[in-house]
């Protein structure tokens, strides 16, 4: 009696820890379950499920049985912390403790682990907007050195890195991959397809405007959209209306709205891919090495407050203050967000894909009755700096990042974490849930090709050859966390009119400078800033490079182009 109690108390604690019947006899139950449907056969999948039960035994044979890792809140997240760390700890015997938090808080437990040098995690999804950063400071462990030395073992044959879509964005000036991308999603056009398809609507803004209602190419078509339907229109359905939908409240999500390439859409960048070189789309320049940042203000060669950048900052607040709802300008990111799916926004120029799927949930007033949305996505228009071969956008990608001199077992347990829901066993059926492709094999399958008309375009842009030209935060910034939190003060006090858009830019310039002083002062493990002096800005200011000097007319006449011809040109392989 007291064997059988022993034996029972075992069963349970060994369930308890998730350790109970790993194996693959769990894994076919997942395989034939959640891990539908995939771009691999059954067969494929069990195979890659024991190479990762092998992996794992070993490790277990060290002592290593569970471990803890930490990524933003957003849907994707989610599912990993709710069913795959579950489904990990039930194959391999492993338990994931995945923290979910928000991506500030990230951020910042981010920065307290590289002061202190000790990771707080065994394995971190930050944004590949700290790529810069993490080359900088030496403490992050390099993917490509790690999967050809000492993780080489942990590493699975089947991981094939050359279908992941986002590894140009973890790639360090020193062509090593630092981060694997896990989820990753654009900033693009959005607009209500049905309201842009009515007639009446249509011969009213040629008759207004000389031109089609369609698809904005640049910024004057996309304001005189936003003046039609805010002021002409007025009310569809007996209610409001409104061209334009924004945020604008004093608060760190204000910054994302800037630091997410807004400037770089207005053209204030270099050309070149993914980022502007040598003048980047936060207006920072790099010397000639292409690494080593000498400034940001236009004195120091810089763009950060260039005429680019100040008429960015002008429009932003003219069109919120014009076009959008009045509440818009007390918002923040997260409230904002889910306004569009009420129904009174006709558009919206800076807009996350990662919103598809809570936009198309049946019963919203923008989506049809047979659950198709009545939007659609498209590029954003472009400024009148914007020329072709510049950054057209931004694309977060959120990647597994590792620090050097983290426990290597730890580190070993958590690339194995890192690789299961990133593989092709699980990113397909990750995919259809959070909508946030990282394989190029997942966005061209059959299932995709079969559903693309419920996801307003998101499949047509994946699928094109524009996906490349929205991008993440460059190699250029040097220390993401400390450079990123000066974007929302500045640029609030340019919303309260307490500054003119030139006084925030000029002030965001002057601190980004001397930020960048004091890291050229400290030191940096890899191509610390080294300043430029400061000069004449008019030494700078071109027509034929960054920083651009002003335009006589900023003001072009509007331009558009039909969807469906937008949709033509991906096909056939082009950009626009």
């Amino acid at each position: 009696m007291l064997f059988r109690r022993t034996a029972l108390g075992l069963a349970i604690a060994c369930l308890l820890s998730g350790q109970a019947f790993a194996g693959e006899a769990e894994a076919e139950k997942w395989v034939d379950t959640e891990f539908q449907p995939s771009t691999l056969s059954k067969d494929q999948q069990m195979a890659e499920m024991k190479w990762f039960i092998e992996a794992a035994n070993k490790l277990k044979e060290q002592g290593v049985n569970e471990i803890s890792v930490v990524s933003e809140t957003i849907t994707t997240h989610e599912y990993e912390a709710k069913t795959l760390a579950k489904a990990f700890a039930e194959i391999t015997g492993i338990t994931v403790h995945h923290d979910l938090i928000q991506e500030g808080d990230v951020v910042e437990k981010l920065q307290t682990s590289m002061q202190s040098g000790r990771s707080i995690y065994d394995g971190w999804v930050s944004d590949s907007d700290l790529i810069g950063t993490h080359y900088r400071y030496g403490n992050m462990l390099s993917l490509t050195d790690y999967m050809n030395g000492d993780g080489k073992q942990w590493t699975n044959p089947g991981l094939d890195i050359k279908d992941f879509i986002g590894t140009s964005f973890t790639t360090a000036p020193d062509g090593k991959l630092y981060q694997l991308p896990d989820q990753q999603f654009a900033n693009l056009y959005w607009f209500r397809a049905d309201l842009f398809n009515r007639q009446d609507l249509k011969d009213k803004f040629k008759a207004k405007y000389g031109y089609e209602l369609g698809v904005p190419v640049n910024w004057t078509a996309y304001e005189d959209i936003a003046n039609f339907f805010t002021n002409d229109v007025k009310t569809i359905d007996g209610k409001p209306i409104y061209g334009h939908m924004d945020y604008g409240k004093k608060d760190p999500s204000l910054g994302w709205r800037f630091t997410d390439a807004w400037l770089s859409m207005a053209g204030t960048a270099d050309k070149g891919t993914p980022n502007g070189m040598p003048v980047d789309e936060w207006g920072i320049r790099v010397a000639d090495d292409k690494c080593t940042p000498v400034g940001a203000s236009v004195s120091r060669g810089g763009a950060t407050n260039s005429p680019a950048a100040v008429y960015a900052l002008t429009k932003y607040i003219d069109w919120m203050k014009k076009y959008a709802p009045k509440e818009a300008q007390g918002m923040t990111f997260s409230e904002s967000g889910p306004v569009p799916a009420q129904g009174h926004i006709a558009q919206q120029i800076f807009w996350y894909t990662a919103f598809t799927a809570d936009m198309t949930k049946k019963g919203l007033p923008v989506v049809n009755e047979d659950g198709t949305p009545k939007w659609r996505m498209a590029p954003a228009p472009h400024g009148p700096y914007w020329k072709d071969g510049m950054q057209n956008g931004y694309q977060d990608v959120g990647s597994w990042s590792f620090f050097k001199d983290h426990d290597p077992k730890k580190v070993a347990a958590a690339w194995l974490y890192a690789q299961f829901v990133t593989s092709k066993t699980t990113s397909l059926k990750k995919s259809i849930v959070g909508l946030t492709f990282i394989r190029d094999s997942d966005i061209h399958s059959e299932y995709f090709t079969k559903n693309a008309d419920k996801y307003g375009g998101l499949i047509e842009f994946y699928r094109s050859p524009a996906r490349v030209a929205w991008t993440p935060t460059g190699t250029n910034v040097p220390d993401y966390p400390k450079l990123a939190q000066l974007w929302w003060k500045n640029v609030a006090t340019a919303i309260t009119a307490e500054k003119t858009p030139q006084q925030a830019m000029d002030n965001l310039a002057e601190e980004m400078d001397a930020i960048m002083a004091r890291l050229e002062r400290a030191g940096m493990s890899h191509c610390a800033p080294k300043l430029n002096k400061k000069s004449d800005p008019s030494k700078w200011l071109s027509d034929t490079q960054a920083p651009w000097k002003k335009l006589d007319n900023e003001s072009p006449k509007g331009e558009t182009v039909a969807y469906e011809a937008l949709l033509s040109a991906w096909k056939e392989g082009k950009v626009r």
